[in-house]
């Protein structure tokens, strides 16, 4: 079994870790909203279930950064639409949601595109060393790429966002910008990881972990990952869920899956049959991800603050601890399901 089948099933059974993390998380506030019924409720720590769920949660994305080492960015990145569909069967079981056959649908265009991802991906996995990755920055065609990216979405899609013109352009705008930042946060967990795994198989493993490079990457990676979270719940507030949410999914999977075949020259293994057929499993996710948005408009007040039932997308303001911990689809999955 090739290293790149194992990075994947880690990173599947990270990324569905992490969803029930995340559903554990939810479970544990509707405990806390049913049983304190007095004005000053008891903190969330208290509750088991978001006690468990933080864990689980952890345990999740310590699995899914291991799982970059050893496969390649633009496979590990498409695969984590499988939580869309672990979404759906933990909202089934554990919140016990109706599954529609929408969602059904939704489910098998995401399961049927993840299936050509993984069959036609990039199946290698190098060990770079950090010489390698430091130079992979300054080459040319990634410069070229982020100076496109700075061009094209920073400055062209942001005005657009600024002067809100256009009811579907200026959400698109602002997930194309968030997208096109906050996925750079998987180059750098993928490099992070990367000199990680050739710490463990060098016998100058702390002087390579120790190296300005790491710590530099640390920060990019912490940087980078912070904006993308700031950006998902500032977009919640801003937008109806129903439209924000898969656009958020879409533009970050779609510029994740570009940085690495563009830093880590991922794109040249494929010939025109891969190439074709990856772009269709592309294609599919993304309408899958697309189709699990709610149909129901009045579910959601303007700005996609409130859900119906007065069930929120963000925690009051005593629950900050959790705000920028759930994960953006828990929130419109479960109301979906």
């Amino acid at each position: 079994m090739g290293e790149w089948v194992i990075a994947a099933i880690i990173n599947l059974l990270g990324s569905i870790i992490i969803n029930f993390g995340t559903n554990l998380l939810k479970l544990g506030h509707d405990e806390r909203k049913k049983h304190s019924k007095v004005p000053i409720k008891k903190p969330i720590i208290y509750f088991q279930t978001w006690r468990a769920g933080i864990l689980f949660f952890a345990i999740g994305n310590c699995l899914n950064f291991i799982s970059f080492g050893y496969a390649a960015q633009s496979l590990l990145a498409a695969l984590g639409s499988i939580q869309f569909v672990s979404n759906i069967v933990f909202a089934y079981f554990l919140s016990n949601k109706t599954v529609t056959i929408k969602l059904v649908l939704a489910t098998a265009f995401i399961v049927v595109g993840n299936i050509f991802l993984v069959a036609f991906g990039n199946h290698q996995s190098p060990v770079y060393m950090p010489e390698q990755l430091a130079e992979n920055y300054t080459n040319t065609t990634f410069l070229l790429y982020c100076f496109t990216l700075v061009v094209l979405v920073v400055v062209l899609h942001h005005s657009v966002y600024k002067r809100g013109e256009g009811q579907m352009l200026v959400p698109f705008s602002y997930a194309l910008v968030s997208g096109a930042i906050g996925s750079c946060s998987v180059l750098f967990a993928k490099s992070l990881s990367n000199m990680l795994r050739l710490s463990m198989s060098s016998t100058g493993g702390y002087a390579i972990l120790n190296s300005r490079f790491t710590y530099s990457m640390l920060l990019m990676f912490l940087s980078t990952g912070g904006f993308w979270m700031a950006r998902l719940n500032q977009g919640l507030s801003r937008f109806d869920a129903i439209l924000i949410v898969p656009m958020f999914q879409i533009a970050w999977t779609f510029f994740s899956i570009c940085t690495g075949f563009v830093y880590f020259e991922e794109y040249k293994v494929f010939d025109t049959l891969r190439t074709t057929m990856f772009i269709l499993g592309m294609i599919s996710v993304f309408v899958g991800c697309y189709l699990l948005a709610p149909e129901d408009d009045e579910s959601y007040s303007k700005g996609g603050e409130v859900l119906k039932d007065e069930k929120r997308l963000f925690m009051p303001s005593q629950d900050t601890q959790i705000k920028d911990i759930e994960i953006i689809w828990t929130s419109y999955g479960d109301e979906n399901c």
